[in-house]
């Protein structure tokens, strides 16, 4: 295990901590704020991007830093970090630019903005933390792909639960373990709540109604697990998952199909288990002695058995995935390869043709996770693509949508990415958006795919 704390404390001692950058400085946003700046040692808060100026402020001044310099160009931003103030921004190219900032994180929630910032962060060789699983379950793929060609790390983080769970699945794997299923821990869904319907708890909390409803809908959830999968290596058993009811995380040993866990592995959730939050992996064992051990150290008769994380915070765990970035350039969840799981959109009500598709968590539509070979023979939208787009003919309630129900607006970085993704991995339509030469400020040629 890498002594994290250790090297951490050594760039404390040495005044060489970690630079971040953060993008996005709504309520997530200001949680990494507040934890970062109170602070954690070797890891230095250093700027802050975000549209609206007087947020990004309230970001450091939640966390008690009440002076903090304004920055308009890439020089202003260097100079504001080498004397050691704090930095604020309207436009994060400039941090993506910056010579003396190690990371950047990314925790917008928006896929077209955030695809942008992650990619002008790997083109400057800047680590790219996505706090987005919006962006990850979408483009994640060819993102890494990117990330890789130039030498830096693109990950999302520990404490939102694919972190939790691939970290889990890592240190199983260390010990000589086998795991054939992870995932969530999820109160409920209701494919059909609306920010209307989540309006009074969305105000409760400081949330956007629409952040809301995609954790009440299962589209959040559907975008975290395929992150899980695209970087487990891990499918899903069926449409959605399975979810079964548990009264505790650990009663998932007997609620999935052994055939599927032991021909590839599943990504799925249990709905309403204690301990309520977290993540679980489910292990296979067939050695009779090490069943009897097992059993006598209280995990279950076998041959699955369950182990879990009773807790999820990503705000605070985020420290762990800087360090593990920049210290050793080692990513706590990215994509294999090409994507195993996807996200598709369904109609949340009747549709109309002429009908534009609202946001993630709107009115319109839900997200559900799919293996990728069924995604891609059935030619469905990406859920992270489906905003704005034109419905093109009458869709019932419940309907999978595809790519030939609408009309795409144009010219969005997400669809260039996507036909990228196709391109380079082999899967679908590379056709949509043929992506422009490096030259035109894009990347479609430089994987040589």
């Amino acid at each position: 295990m890498v002594n994290i704390d250790a090297a951490l404390a050594g760039l404390h001692r040495d005044g060489r901590p970690i630079q971040v950058a953060m993008v996005g400085a709504g309520t997530t946003g200001r949680m990494i704020s507040v934890q970062l700046l109170t602070p954690v040692p070797g890891i230095r808060l250093a700027a802050i991007a975000n549209r609206s100026i007087d947020r990004a402020v309230l970001a450091y001044s939640n966390a008690g830093v009440e002076e903090v310099s304004r920055a308009d160009d890439v020089g202003q931003v260097e100079r504001c970090i080498e004397r050691g103030a704090y930095c604020v921004v309207d436009d994060p190219a400039l941090l993506c630019a910056a010579g003396n900032i190690d990371v950047i994180i990314e925790v917008t929630g928006a896929v077209e903005h955030g695809a942008s910032v992650a990619l002008d962060a790997i083109r400057h060789g800047k680590h790219i933390i996505l706090v987005n699983a919006e962006v990850d379950s979408t483009v994640g793929p060819i993102l890494a792909e990117y990330a890789r060609k130039a030498g830096v790390v693109m990950t999302n983080t520990d404490g939102d639960e694919p972190g939790v769970a691939m970290t889990l699945i890592r240190y199983l794997k260390s010990i000589g373990l086998r795991p054939v299923a992870a995932g969530n821990m999820k109160g409920m869904i209701d494919h059909y709540r609306t920010p209307e319907t989540q309006r009074e708890f969305a105000e409760k909390y400081g949330q956007s109604a629409p952040k809301v409803t995609s954790f009440a809908d299962g589209t959040k959830l559907a975008m975290e697990c395929a992150v899980l999968a695209n970087a487990s290596g891990f499918g899903v058993g069926q449409r959605g998952m399975y979810g079964p009811k548990c009264a505790h995380v650990s009663e998932m040993v007997g609620k999935l199909p052994a055939d599927q866990l032991l021909s590839g592995g599943l990504v799925d959730y249990a709905l309403g288990a204690a301990p309520y939050t977290g993540a679980f992996v489910l292990v296979h064992e067939d050695n009779p002695k090490k069943q009897k051990e097992l059993a006598y150290f209280k995990l279950g008769d076998g041959p699955f058995y369950a182990f879990y994380v009773p807790y999820h915070l990503p705000h605070i765990q985020i420290a762990s995935t800087i360090a593990h970035a920049v210290l050793y350039n080692d990513a706590t969840v990215a994509p294999l390869g090409a994507p195993l799981c996807e996200v598709a959109a369904v109609a949340k009500r009747d549709l109309k043709a002429g009908q534009i598709i609202d946001e993630i968590g709107g009115y319109t539509t839900y997200g559900v996770i799919e293996n990728a070979k069924a995604f891609t023979s059935e030619d469905l939208l990406p859920m992270g693509v489906a905003e704005g787009c034109r419905v093109l003919r009458d869709l019932p309630k419940d309907t999978a949508i595809g790519y030939a129900d609408v009309a795409l607006p144009e010219g969005r970085l997400c669809d260039q990415l996507r036909a990228e993704q196709a391109r380079h991995f082999g899967a679908g339509d590379s056709s949509r958006a043929p992506f422009k030469s490096p030259r035109d400020g894009h990347y479609g040629a430089a994987l040589g795919a």
